[in-house]
């Protein structure tokens, strides 16, 4: 049981001992207010470690402990977690999801805000209306036994009465939200009491909420003050406009928030979208409009602006268009490089040859004024029920963006870029500017800057230095802890595959060398084997490749995997065919019998297209002086390891587990890093995991796992290894 003040937090028997030091470790930090960067394999149990030091933390010293993750299934084992803590120290918990997936009424955020203000001043204008009724009554029965004065006190409450009453019957003939009005009028103390007896999914509250005709999602932000724990998504801490209404809803200011971020790795991606902004072609089509309709002398300078910004855009991407290009375009956004070595980007260039007003900075100055007063209109409109849905002002969206672009456009780490895409209903093309931030630092570092202290934790964090340059942690603690299940029962091989090369994937010798491998991995796998590939696409040919006799599963792009990875786990002798850029790479494990081998086929890098060339160049700017190769290692090469990582832990899940994972190319063994320079990527991993890795040739592959498994007496009967050269 618990031996320590934090230990109480602690919901079972006893830590590991990995596990102990981890707790204080980051006990100590946080007492210190230090980030802290946590790296623990699988069975490392990295959640508790770094929950049962915040919860403590934060009760010492009353803050409040948020908990992130990007995962949903990570998601749902912090649920469990804190069900489990709050069995052994009371905790008051809160399981947090954006009101889209929980609103009843499904309309847009913009429609919600309006609906809720106009409910609330409905339900405040009839609370008054009540509160006058009944003086005026008290005040009747005094006039009636003689008194005066309040004969002439009732006339004036009757007079204000009668105001509030017209106010109560305006408001009654708007749109409001028949939930959030409950929300506000009933006793909501029954569904706190449901709500804190234990922690309650968003699913569940939403089924008690439209059970009871509530708002579960404004109820939570209404009973979030006070709270040991919140679980959310990134983007309720990543965002900066989210993040300031969700610490105003926790009735906390930042240096009263610890954050734990799960699946840390992911951090600066996530940051990365969440700078970005884009404008489409058809918003800007939209504010003219607007501007058109409007009659206000200030649309025809917002007017000025967003024409010529409009056909700079149309005309930059139809001249990148080679000879049936244009019938290319699919569904899907494709980039269209305008950067320009020389100085600002051609789209940049070509709205200022096309803009012929009165002044680029005056014109867009009276847009933005045009546009916060017309984004007004369209609120009260909607409120007053004017309008049936609550406008969105795209002259607003059009003319901050462009006045961002102008702005920001040749700042380091933004990288202008313009992207076309052929609409599904109409079949037209239409274009999107996108001002793409290369470098998170700046979105990431706000956040650990503000907050108490924060704890990343991944089973893939290393090398740390970057990831402290990368996001902007001063001086963190950093903790790493290995597999710490049995050596015996695993093994870790590098095979000697051709190096899969762009050019040499199409080569068919090589194909069939990996085709082979692969065949030769499944039918050595005493159960199902799990095998990642660098795309889609290679997965879809090795598909088609691969001959065996174990059931083959296809992970398709666009496709729900998670009933796929259900039926594969079902199987006792199946194979999945997947990439290891989607969704089953990471937060879903395969335990027990799910899967017994993993393989990694090439090297996964994502697609190097202009955009990770801006990244890669960004990077290089900054850190080039001290790393020659800082471009490629940050931008590249260790988000590409880390991923390959994450594969090889989707098996081996407990002590008892047995399992091979295979790296399948050259590029992982001792021979390249002698022989390839920088194309060898073993010394990306981490010291004692290159420890592990058996190299040994693709034609030994198959015997290595026979004596393996047939040593843990895997095999109900052992399989013949192919002996056909």
């Amino acid at each position: 049981m618990a031996t320590t003040d934090s230990e109480r937090f602690f919901p079972y028997d006893a830590p590991y001992e990995n596990q102990r030091e981890a707790i204080e470790r980051i006990e100590n930090g946080l007492a210190r207010g230090q980030d802290v960067l946590f790296e623990g394999a699988c069975g490392t149990g990295k959640t508790l470690s770094a929950l049962v030091p915040a919860l403590s933390h934060a009760r010492e010293t009353d803050k409040t402990v948020v908990i992130t993750t990007n995962v949903h299934q990570q998601m749902r084992q912090f649920v469990e977690e804190a069900r489990a803590i709050t069995r052994e120290e009371a905790i008051r918990a809160v399981v947090f999801k954006g009101k889209a997936s929980m609103c009843h009424i499904d309309v847009s955020y913009e429609e919600c805000q309006v609906l809720r203000d106009t409910t609330r001043d409905l339900a405040d204008s009839e609370i008054d209306k009540a509160q006058l009724e009944r003086k005026q009554e008290e005040l009747l029965e005094e006039s009636q036994a003689g008194d005066q004065g309040a004969a002439e006190a009732r006339s004036a409450v009757m007079d204000e009465l009668e105001s509030v009453d017209e106010e109560v019957s305006d408001l009654e003939e708007e749109p409001t939200c028949e939930h959030y009005y409950n929300n506000l009028v009933e006793n909501t103390d029954a569904f706190y009491q449901w709500l804190f007896s234990d922690v309650r999914t968003p699913e569940e509250v939403y089924e008690y909420a439209e059970r009871e005709g509530l708002c579960g999602y404004e109820l939570l932000k209404d009973g979030m003050e006070g709270v040991d724990l919140v679980v959310c998504n990134y983007h309720h801490l990543l965002d900066p406009m989210i993040r300031e209404q969700f610490f105003r809803w926790l009735d906390r200011d930042p240096e009263d928030v610890i954050c734990v971020f799960d699946e840390a790795h992911n951090i600066e991606d996530a940051a990365r979208d969440h700078a970005t902004r884009t404008l489409t072609e058809n918003t800007v089509d939209s504010a003219l409009d607007e501007c058109e309709d409007a009659d206000d002398p200030r649309s025809e300078d917002a007017f000025a602006v967003f024409a010529a910004f409009r056909r700079a855009l149309v005309s930059t991407y139809e001249d990148s268009f080679g000879f049936g290009d244009r019938g290319k375009v699919d569904e899907n956004w494709e980039d269209v490089a305008i950067a320009n070595e020389s100085g600002r980007d051609e789209l940049t260039l070509a709205f200022l040859e096309e803009y012929t007003g009165q002044g680029i900075d005056r014109d867009l100055k009276s847009a933005l004024e045009f546009g916060e007063e017309l984004d007004e209109q369209y609120e009260e409109a909607y409120r007053n029920g004017q309008a049936q849905t609550r406008a969105e002002c795209q002259t607003l969206q059009a003319a901050a963006f462009i006045e961002g672009w102008l702005d920001d456009g040749a700042a380091l780490g933004q990288y202008p870029v313009l992207g076309v895409r052929r609409d599904e209903g109409t079949e037209e093309v239409y274009g999107r500017a996108e001002l793409y931030t290369c470098i998170p630092r700046e979105v990431a570092e706000s956040l650990f800057s503000s907050v108490h202290a924060s704890v990343l934790m991944s089973a893939t964090l290393r090398p740390f230095d970057v990831l402290e340059d990368v996001l902007g942690l001063e001086e963190p603690i950093e903790i790493a802890y290995g597999l710490e299940f049995p050596e015996e029962n695993r093994r870790t091989f590098a095979v000697e595959t051709p190096a899969l090369f762009a050019s040499e994937r199409e080569n068919p010798d090589t194909q069939r060398t990996i085709a082979r491998v692969i065949e030769d991995a499944i039918r050595m796998t005493p159960g199902n084997s799990l095998i990642f590939f660098p795309s889609y696409y290679e997965a879809e040919r090795y598909y088609g490749l691969v001959e065996t006799s174990a059931g083959p599963y296809l992970d398709r792009p666009g496709v729900g995997a998670e009933e796929l990875r259900q039926e594969f786990t079902e199987s006792d002798d199946a194979v999945l065919f997947t990439s290891l850029w989607g969704t089953l790479t990471e937060g879903v494990s395969f335990d027990g019998d799910d899967a017994h081998t993993v393989l990694v086929v090439g090297v996964p890098y994502p697609h190097l297209d202009e955009r990770m060339d801006a990244v890669q160049d960004a990077y290089q700017s900054i850190y080039g002086d001290a790393n020659p190769d800082a471009g490629w290692e940050y931008a590249v090469e260790i988000p590409t390891i880390r991923k390959t990582r994450q594969a090889l832990g989707r098996v081996l899940r407990s002590p008892e587990e047995v399992g091979v994972r295979a790296l399948i190319d050259k590029r992982y063994t001792q021979t390249a890093e002698r022989e390839m320079g920088k194309y060898s990527v073993r010394g990306a991993f981490p010291p004692e995991e290159r420890a592990e890795l058996i190299d040994i040739s693709p034609e030994k592959l198959q015997f290595s796992m026979l004596n393996f498994y047939g040593d843990h007496d895997a095999y109900e009967e052992a399989p013949e290894p192919r002996l056909d050269g």
